[in-house]
């Protein structure tokens, strides 16, 4: 179909969801006098993982990133170093196919299809949900039918007593490894349906820790051990965010302000080089970004049997990337590689309406329509004549239904996704559309609706990023997209308990099969330089997952919180070279350990807490695909602990915190070759005013 013919289509739903607004029409919705507390319940067809609350903060993490480790299914890769780049990975289908939802609108990289999740501070974050497939409820966006899993984060909406129209926080955080990380926010409340927030934070550290890499020959004896200090790990930071919420009886809305900059470096690979004894080599690689986010939602209940939203964005991203690599031969210096300094510019406009038609009390139905516009433009010394400066407009059209009948909740949809790419050089990738299909379903047998079953099958598909495309050194515009397929069975049961002692349980198990066609690979040359990107991929994973939690309270004053994952996984590599199978058909792909889990236990007494956080990732292999011994790499795990004290003094309110991360001191690399720290120690105070 022509692009002409959808951006018809789009014009006239906006138009209609405009003309919507005269009128004016009364239900049976009251008003709420503290709107700024309220916060809606949608209800999915199957829940996600979520935490929010004081289960967030019982983690004592810094970041998002880190926060998702202790969902079952995550795996976070960590390139080491506190400035080192942080990315999720959800039952093995990769990074890219991941959405991540950010109060509501997605957020994306067109250059290379990745979020850096390690950007996103927990201070202002009220809620994380993890959602296999996607969110299944009504009113979603285009887009977030896209994805084969969604990451959603709510920032915090302010909560006020009776007398209070103004409050805030200050927040500072001191720890090892020279951490210091001072934070602040204010909440007003405008008048009774509209508040603010405004919030802020610095973080500085000089990313030197000390690591220890030690590998084994095939024989199993010891090939070198290696003891050192991490360099060009540093990373500083600035974040200020202003968020606006208002409701009445018929319209609900939020906007975010959102500005980041930071200046890290990116930590190298560790690698010994036994071939060159008396060289020492420096490696200074550094990355400068810039994030400016202005985005908006406005939701309308028009009549009992009609509601829209709308929804827009515009996102700017400046990447600044900087590399000189040295080796030193008894004091002369020698310059192997040319100095890198290219400016990368990203701009990313976006627009959204959706519409619900409730039919039946039963039975809605749901058409959403999605607009997105992204540029890319490059500034690189001496090369700018090669780069391609790509333009993407993109097109979603879904339409979903959902049926709620006594113990079946079921939701179908279709999404279309029609794209067209412009570049100025070189050749351009050909405009494509494609449709793809997801169901879900959920039920109840018994009246209480406290035990479920739950499935769904969905087909996505993910565009090759800007990189992989257009890239001087290894993109190639003939690349197909990848095509993945899921299915998954499971259930949950939720049992409130009134014993004296355990209050609450809950646990849930999945079953999932995933998948991938034409995935996207890099491939060597002849020159290390100069990579291909190629579709010969294919990867297949299968495993199980679960989840418990429960509720404790073995004595009057004390209340017990517990919570543990554990997941076994398969994720073999089926690709197919032209020559035939390679070596590595069949083998677990790089970085996908079979056995992973994570545990988090709470203990609260009085005004007393005591935290308790585990995780676990079992045997895998590195990136070199082979399942032989000199690409294992050995489970790691590590235990953090907080204790916290909360303190009031007149009408202030104080929190102050002791944490251990890495209490056992454990070394070890998420990714090879990358060492993460060792034991480190942070002490918080929190100041309610």
């Amino acid at each position: 179909m022509q692009v002409q013919y959808f951006l018809l289509v789009v014009f006239l739903w906006f138009m209609g969801s405009s003309s919507s607004y005269a009128q004016q029409p009364t239900d049976s919705i009251t008003t709420l006098r503290e709107i700024v507390v309220q916060k809606e319940k949608a209800m999915d067809v199957i829940p996600p993982q979520r935490l929010e609350g004081e289960a967030l903060q019982r983690l004592n993490q810094y970041t998002v990133a880190d926060a998702l480790r202790y969902f079952a299914g995550v795996k976070v890769k960590d390139y080491g170093g506190m400035g080192g780049m942080k990315t999720v990975d959800v039952r093995h289908m990769g990074t890219h196919h991941v959405g991540v939802l950010y109060n509501g609108i997605q957020l994306g990289n067109a250059q290379n299809g990745i979020v850096d999740l390690g950007k996103f501070s927990l201070d202002n974050i009220e809620q994380i949900e993890l959602y296999n497939g996607q969110r299944s409820r009504t009113l979603q966006s285009a887009k977030e039918f896209a994805s084969a899993s969604l990451v959603s984060i709510q920032t915090k909406q302010p909560v006020f007593d009776d007398k209070k129209r103004v409050q805030g926080h200050v927040n500072y955080t001191l720890g090892s490894i020279q951490w210091v990380n001072p934070s602040a926010g204010v909440e007003i409340k405008v008048n009774e349906k509209v508040s603010t927030r405004i919030s802020g934070a610095y973080l500085y550290s000089n990313g030197r820790y000390k690591f220890r890499q030690k590998r084994h020959n095939l024989d199993g004896s010891v090939a070198y051990d290696l003891t050192d200090y991490r360099k060009n790990s540093g990373i500083e930071s600035y974040r200020i965010e202003n968020n606006w919420f208002g409701k009445d009886n018929v319209n609900t809305w939020q906007a975010t302000a959102y500005f980041y900059q930071s200046q890290r470096g990116l930590p190298s690979a560790i690698i010994k080089k036994s071939d060159i004894t008396e060289a020492t080599e420096k490696q200074n690689e550094q990355q400068g970004d810039k994030n400016v986010l202005l985005q908006a939602e406005w939701k309308r209940k028009v009549s009992p049997f009609y509601q829209f939203v709308l929804k827009g964005k515009f996102a700017y991203d400046q990447m600044h990337y900087k590399a000189r690599k040295t080796v030193a031969f008894e004091g002369d210096e020698v310059t192997y590689n040319p100095q890198f300094d290219n400016t990368y510019e990203q701009q990313d406009w976006y627009v959204s309406a959706a519409h619900s038609l409730t039919l039946k009390p039963y039975w809605t139905v749901d058409i959403a329509t999605d607009m997105q516009y992204n540029k890319l433009l490059a500034s690189r010394v001496g090369q700018e004549s090669l780069f391609s400066f790509p333009e993407r407009y993109a097109l979603y059209t879904a339409l979903s239904t959902r049926i709620n009948i006594g113990p079946l909740n079921a939701q179908a949809a279709v999404l279309g996704t029609f794209t067209k790419e412009k570049v100025k050089h070189n050749y351009q990738a050909p405009d494509r559309s494609v449709f793809t299909p997801s169901i879900f379903l959920s039920y109840h047998p018994w009246k209480n609706r406290q035990f479920e079953l739950h499935t769904f099958y969905k087909h996505t598909y993910r565009l090759p990023s800007f990189n992989d495309l257009y890239y001087t050194q290894m993109g190639t515009a003939h690349l197909k997209p990848e095509y993945a397929r899921q299915l998954t069975f499971g259930f949950s049961h939720q049992q409130p308990i009134t014993s004296k002692g355990l209050k609450e349980l809950y646990f849930a198990v999945d079953g999932y099969y995933a998948k991938i066609r034409d995935k996207i690979i890099a491939s060597p040359t002849s020159s290390m330089m100069r990579w291909m990107m190629s579709n010969l991929g294919e990867v297949e994973s299968y495993g199980i997952e679960s989840q418990v939690k429960t509720t404790w309270q073995p004595l009057t004053d004390v209340m017990a919180h517990v919570g543990i994952t554990y997941e076994y996984t398969v994720a073999q590599d089926l690709s197919v070279t032209p020559t035939g199978k390679p070596s590595y058909y069949g083998d677990q792909i790089p970085y996908a350990p079979w056995h992973s889990g994570s545990a988090m236990v709470g203990l609260d007494y009085r005004e007393w807490s005591v935290n308790y956080s585990f995780i676990y990732v079992g045997k895998r292999y590195n990136g070199n695909k082979n399942n032989n011994k000199r690409n294992e790499l050995q489970p790691w795990y590590t235990h953090d602990v907080a204790l916290q004290r909360k303190i009031k003094w007149k009408n202030w309110q104080m929190k102050v915190s002791l944490e251990a991360h890495n209490l056992a001191n454990q070394y070890y690399e998420v990714v090879t070759n990358f060492p993460m720290p060792g034991r480190n120690f942070r002490v918080a105070v929190n100041v309610a005013i």
